[in-house]
């Protein structure tokens, strides 16, 4: 007969310890090695999607004609140039001599282009070329979705079917097909927002380090905490968040609520850590902390992003300064910065006077129902024309995103309310989070010329909302196995669901040459076409 040993009790001070730590760090996943393995896996997926036959269409397509000639300007000469009238016909025939000289107003700051023309200048000035970058763009986007899943949810599986979502969402394989700016900025900021998810974790251990040791020397009074100046994750989310401004303005919203949520996180953080005033000492200790990390580097980060400009003579407004006298107040800055400041007045303008309409144009709560999808192109041939064997056939790239989805994501942002609300739960709070700072801006500028595609930097959060969901339907791990047999049932029947519908719609975002009948199959509403 085994004799079993009754192990020690435990100290007071040992539980009040393990309590703490509970209170502030829930443990990550054992399963490193598949925590990679997943959403790379995934990751191979995205890739797949995105990146064969990149170069189809083999022409230039809606805003690729001022994002791919600004991008090879730009990479030429530092800035953008004016272009010939007949540049589209004369690049895509492989004369590249298509640039005036003189500088081009580009209404977007440069780091998109940026990334654009390094695909250009390794593969060439060609679809494939000023596609490419984009196209890595979107799949890095999705691996990283992946991880941030597995961190937010504490599990692998979850994580993955984040990145999987993503990654057969339509109107994300076409924004991750197409050398706009768009899918590049939805990239950074949740570059910027796995960041500080990571700081997060990593502040919650210390802050429970701390206590632990103040509980070892039998230490209970509440006390100010410790001032952690050294937060590198949240250096790296200003970075990023700055890179996501010099790409599109935009990013600025990300700034602003990831900002003020990153503050929210550390009272929390003081609160669970038994601090007196967590309020008062989150924004009087850490804020400045904050602000100096994430706004300031961003700020920064925009800046430097200008160097081209600021470093050429020639640049859109660059001897602005010169030619024009300054003010008491402007004598005291730089002739570049003035001259950027007028640049950027002129940009505001632009962007503030945009109305004019648009086939395409929508509204942003039409956006999660998918009322007014983009033809970014079209193209209708007759049988024997282009290899058709039908007596009609269509090729098309339409941005849409997938409707299983976002239906169910708009169902999703309901219960995420609910659950943060009533429950108090972070993570559901994490997710508006970014769904505020990536479509609710919007909802204020319904007079200004808008597109559905601007809607890629939302999917990301649609899709944690979607799974955050999921998790609920699959249950606890310590639920009954019925309960939870019957929740991965509903919850794998939605996703094969969604990957299902992906596929069949697969063809219209890809360019691929179908039957007109379909085409006309898949478009669903006449809002669609």
């Amino acid at each position: 007969m085994t004799q079993t040993v009754d192990a020690p009790e435990a100290s007071e001070t040992e539980r009040s310890a393990a309590g703490f730590r509970a209170r502030l760090v829930r443990p990550m996943p054992s399963d490193r090695v598949w925590g990679w393995i997943g959403p790379l896996l995934v990751g191979v997926v995205a890739a797949v999607l995105r990146l064969v036959d990149l170069g189809r269409p083999n022409k230039i397509i809606f805003d690729e004609t001022y994002y791919a000639k600004d991008a090879y300007s730009q990479l030429l000469f530092g800035y953008s140039r004016k272009f010939t009238e007949d540049a589209n016909e004369r690049i895509l025939n492989g004369d590249l001599d298509v640039f005036l000289n003189e500088p081009s107003f580009v209404v977007h700051p440069p780091v998109g282009k940026f990334i654009i023309g390094q695909g250009i200048d390794v593969f060439g000035m060609d679809p494939f070329g000023w596609r490419i970058a984009v196209a890595l763009c979107g799949v890095a986007t999705v691996v990283m979705l992946a991880r941030i899943g597995r961190r937010l949810f504490r599990s692998t599986l979850l994580g993955c079917v984040a990145g999987l979502l993503l990654a057969v969402d339509g109107l994300s394989i076409v924004m991750s097909r197409t050398a706009v700016l768009d899918g590049i900025l939805a990239m950074f900021i949740v570059a910027a927002f796995g960041c500080l998810l990571i700081d997060r974790d990593q502040m919650r251990a210390k802050y429970a380090d701390w206590g632990e040791s103040r509980l070892a020397r039998g230490l209970t009074e509440p006390g100010d905490g410790p001032l952690f100046w050294w937060r590198p994750w949240r250096l790296a989310a200003g970075v990023m968040l700055g890179l996501a401004c010099g790409t599109k303005w935009s990013g600025l919203y990300a700034l602003a609520v990831f900002g003020l949520m990153t503050v929210l996180w550390e009272v929390g953080a003081r609160r669970a850590a038994g601090l007196r005033s967590p309020v008062l000492n989150s924004v009087l200790r850490d804020g400045p902390v904050a602000f100096l990390s994430m706004v300031v580097t961003a700020a920064f980060v925009y800046v430097v992003s200008w160097w081209g400009w600021i470093t050429s003579s020639n640049g859109y407004h660059r001897q602005w300064a010169t030619e024009n006298a300054p003010s008491a107040l402007g004598s005291l800055f730089p002739s570049w910065a003035r001259s950027l400041w007028h640049y950027h007045a002129e940009m505001w303008r632009f962007h503030r006077d945009l109305d004019t309409p648009h086939d395409y144009m929508s509204k942003p709560w039409e956006w999660l129902y998918l009322g007014r999808p983009v033809s970014f192109d079209y193209e209708g041939y007759d049988l024997g024309e282009a290899g058709c064997k039908a007596e009609r056939c269509s090729q098309a790239v339409l941005a849409l995103g997938t409707p299983p989805l976002w239906w169910g994501a708009c169902a999703a942002l309901l219960v995420c309310l609910w659950w943060w609300f009533f429950r108090r739960d972070w993570r559901a709070g994490a997710i508006l989070a970014g769904i505020i700072a990536t479509w609710v801006p919007w909802l204020f500028f319904t007079d200004r010329t808008i597109f559905y595609f601007y809607a890629v930097a939302i999917v990301p959060f649609l899709v944690l909302a979607v799974t955050f969901v999921l998790g609920l339907i699959i249950g606890p791990p310590d639920a009954s196995p019925r309960r939870r047999a019957v929740g991965v049932a509903i919850a794998g029947g939605y996703v094969l669901i969604v990957v299902a519908v992906a596929a069949w719609f697969y063809p219209i975002h890809v360019d691929q040459l179908i039957s007109y009948d379909a085409w006309r199959a898949r478009m669903w509403f006449s809002s669609w076409i």
